[in-house]
C-alpha cells in the first residue's frame, strides 16, 4: 500500500471519526448512567421534565408487572416473550401485506419462508434481507413492522446491558431491574430523540421521506434493451423511455437502522443507494450513529460501577481493535487486483487500477471511506453496507468477517456489544486469577464456577452456529445451488452468510442467492439462537454476581483499567475469537488471497 494514501487519506478520516465520536459518546453516556440506575418506579429517572410523565403513563397502563423489581429468570422470560410476539406479529404482517392499508405499489403477500426468515432477523437485531426492499415489502410493512422492531430490538440490548451493568453494581441484591421499564426508558429517552435528530439531519442532506407511491420518470437518453431470440423469431430492440423512481418513508428507518445498530435498508442496495445515503457528510454521520451508543454505553458502565476508568478501559480495548483492523482493510484494499491489469489498456485505466480496488464502490465515497465504513458496520453488529464487500479484495473482505467472528465485541450492537465484551472482561481475569493463584474477582465480584459456565454457553454458541451451519451448507445440494462462485470465493460467501446471521450482524457478500427456503430456514435458526442463547446466559451472569457482596480492592486485586488489562484482554478477544474461524479462513479468504495474489 501507497503510504501517502494512507497519511492523507485514511488516517486523518480515521482520527476525525473518532475525535468527533468521543465528544458525542461521553454526554450520551451521562444520560443512558441516569437511566440504568434510576429506580424502576415509573417516572424515576430525574430531570427529564415532560417526557417523565409519558413514562409514567405508558409503565402504569402497562400494569403492576411494570413497577416491580425482577430477578434474572423473570427478566429473560419477559424479554423472550415480548420478542417471540414481536416476530408472530411481523411475520403476520408480511404475509398479509397484500391486503392492508398502505400499499401504494400493489406489493403481494410475502412467501412464508421469506417472512419468517424477515421476522426473526428485526427482532434479533440482525436484519438480514434476502429480499429486494423497495420491490418486497409495503410501506405499511416497512415503517410499522421493520422499523419498529429496530427501535424494540436496540432497545432490548440496551437493556441486557443495564441488567449486567447492576449485576456488577448491586450489593446483596437478588434483583437486576425490570425489563419492561428498561425498555420504555432506552426507546423513549435515547432512541427516539436521536432518531428524530438524525432523521431530520438526513432529509436535509437529500434522503427521501415520504409516503407516495414511486414515481415514473422521464429518462434523458432513452435506454436500449434487447430481448434475446426465441422460436426462430429475432432479436427484438425496445427503448425504456421512463424509469420507476422508488419512493418512502427512508429518512425515518435510516436513522433508527444506524443508531440502533440494526442495518437493514429501506432499498436492496442499502446504504449505497443515493436516497439512503446521497452525501459524504451523510455517509459520515451514519458511521457515527453506528457506533455511537455501543460507545456511550462504554461511559455509562463506568460511571455505574462506581469507577469512571473500568469504561475507558473497555472501550480502550474496543477502539484499539478496531483501529488496527480499519488499517488492514484499507491496505487491502489499496492492492491492485491483478486480474484487472491485462485490461488497462490505456493510461487512464492504468492510473484507475493503480490507485486501489474500486470495484463494488461508490465513487463518492472513495476507498477510504468504504473501508472505514465496512469496518465499523461489521464491528458494530451493524449490517448497514455502502460497499459490495464480495468485491472486496480476498483479504478487505477477510476484515469484516473477523470482525464479526470475534463476537461482535468490538463496539458490537447497542448494547450487546458491551455485555459481550464483559463477557470476555469476565474470561480474562478467570485466566489471570489462574495464573497468579487467586480466585478471579471483576469490579468487587468473585467469580465462581456457575458464571464460568455461563461464559463457556456465551462465547461457544455462535461458532457452533456459524461453523455447523456452514458445513451443512456446503455439503448439500440445496446449500451449495445458492453458490454463483465455485471454489473458495463461494466458501467464503457462505461462511460470511453464516458468521453475519448467528453474530446478529446482517451484512452479506452479497454473491449468495440466500432467498430460498433452505437458507431462510438455516439462517433464521442462526439468527434466532445467534441472539438468544447469548442473551439468558447473561442474564444469569447478572443474576447471580447481583445476589452477591462487593468486597473490597486489596493490594492483590488484579487492576482492570490499566493498559495491562486492555492489552489482556484485547488479547482473550483475539485469541478466543479467530482460533475458533482459523481452518476455515484458511479454506476461503486466505486461499483465495494466494490464488490471486501468489504468482
Amino acid at each position: 500500500m501507497p503510504t501517502n494514501e494512507l497519511m492523507t487519506q485514511f488516517l486523518p478520516l480515521l482520527a476525525l471519526f473518532l475525535v468527533v465520536l468521543l465528544a458525542l459518546a461521553w454526554p450520551l453516556g451521562a444520560l443512558l448512567a441516569r437511566i440504568g440506575a434510576a429506580d424502576v418506579t415509573p417516572g424515576a429517572v430525574a430531570g427529564l421534565g415532560w417526557v417523565g410523565g409519558i413514562e409514567r403513563a405508558l409503565l402504569r397502563a402497562a400494569g403492576p408487572a411494570a413497577g416491580t423489581a425482577q430477578t434474572w429468570k423473570a427478566y429473560a422470560l419477559a424479554l423472550i416473550a415480548f420478542n417471540a410476539v414481536g416476530v408472530v406479529f411481523v411475520y403476520g404482517l408480511q404475509r398479509l401485506q397484500g391486503w392492508l392499508p398502505l400499499n401504494p405499489e400493489g406489493m403481494a403477500n410475502v412467501s412464508p419462508d421469506s417472512s419468517f426468515n424477515t421476522a426473526v432477523s428485526f427482532v434479533a437485531n440482525t436484519n438480514w434481507q434476502g429480499y429486494s426492499g423497495e420491490q418486497t415489502m409495503s410501506i405499511l410493512t416497512q415503517m410499522v413492522g421493520l422499523a419498529g422492531q429496530n427501535f424494540f430490538s436496540a432497545a432490548t440490548g440496551i437493556a441486557v446491558a443495564f441488567a449486567l451493568i447492576r449485576g456488577f453494581a448491586a450489593r446483596s441484591a437478588g434483583a437486576i431491574g425490570n425489563f419492561w421499564v428498561d425498555v420504555t426508558r432506552s426507546t423513549l429517552y435515547v432512541l427516539l430523540p436521536l432518531s428524530v435528530i438524525l432523521a431530520v439531519f438526513l432529509v436535509g442532506q437529500g434522503v427521501v421521506q415520504s409516503l407516495s407511491p414511486h414515481v415514473q420518470a422521464q429518462v434523458i437518453e432513452p435506454v436500449a434493451y434487447t430481448q434475446p431470440a426465441s422460436d426462430g423469431q429475432a432479436a427484438i430492440e425496445t427503448r425504456a423511455e421512463t424509469q420507476v423512481i422508488p419512493m418512502g418513508p427512508v429518512a425515518s428507518q435510516e436513522a433508527i437502522k444506524m443508531l440502533g445498530t440494526n442495518g437493514g435498508g429501506y432499498f436492496n442496495a442499502n446504504s449505497a443507494h443515493p436516497f439512503e445515503n446521497p452525501s459524504a457528510l451523510s455517509n459520515f454521520a451514519q458511521m457515527i450513529a453506528i457506533f455511537l451508543i455501543p460507545a456511550a454505553l462504554c461511559f455509562a458502565f463506568g460511571r455505574m460501577v462506581g469507577d469512571p476508568r473500568q469504561g475507558w478501559a473497555v472501550l480502550g480495548t474496543m477502539t484499539l481493535i478496531f483501529v488496527i483492523a480499519a488499517i488492514g482493510a484499507f491496505a487491502a484494499e489499496q492492492q491492485a487486483n491483478p486480474l484487472l491489469a491485462p485490461l488497462a489498456i490505456d493510461q487512464a485505466a492504468s492510473s484507475l487500477q493503480s490507485g486501489g480496488n474500486m470495484e463494488g464502490k461508490e465513487t463518492r465515497f472513495g476507498i477510504a471511506a468504504s473501508s472505514l465504513f465496512a469496518v465499523v458496520t461489521t464491528a458494530a453488529s451493524c449490517g448497514a453496507v455502502n460497499a459490495m464487500h464480495d468485491s472486496f479484495t480476498p483479504l478487505g473482505g477477510m476484515v469484516p468477517m473477523v470482525m464479526m467472528q470475534f463476537g461482535e465485541v468490538i463496539f458490537g450492537g447497542v448494547g450487546s456489544g458491551l455485555y459481550g465484551m464483559l463477557v470476555f472482561a469476565i474470561l480474562t481475569v478467570f485466566i489471570a486469577g489462574l495464573m497468579i493463584g487467586r480466585t478471579p474477582e471483576y469490579l468487587g465480584k468473585k467469580i465462581g464456577a456457575f458464571e464460568m459456565k455461563m461464559v463457556a454457553v456465551v462465547i461457544l454458541v455462535t461458532p457452533c452456529l456459524v461453523l455447523l451451519g456452514t458445513a451443512l451448507a456446503v455439503t448439500t445440494g440445496l446449500g451449495a445451488a445458492g453458490v454463483a462462485n465455485p471454489g473458495a470465493h463461494g466458501f467464503s460467501e457462505i461462511l460470511y452468510a453464516l458468521t453475519s446471521a448467528a453474530n446478529n450482524n446482517g451484512s452479506a457478500f452479497a454473491g449468495l442467492s440466500a432467498n430460498t427456503p433452505f437458507y431462510n430456514t438455516l439462517l433464521a435458526v442462526a439468527m434466532w439462537f445467534g441472539r438468544f442463547a447469548v442473551i439468558v446466559p447473561v442474564l444469569a451472569i447478572a443474576g447471580s454476581l447481583a445476589g452477591r457482596q462487593r468486597l473490597p480492592t486489596t493490594p492483590g486485586t488484579l487492576p482492570t483499567h490499566g493498559l495491562m488489562f486492555v492489552a489482556m484482554l484485547a488479547a482473550i478477544v483475539v485469541l478466543v475469537g479467530v482460533l475458533n474461524y482459523v481452518p476455515a479462513l484458511a479454506l476461503g479468504p486466505v486461499v483465495e488471497h494466494l490464488q490471486l495474489f501468489g504468482e
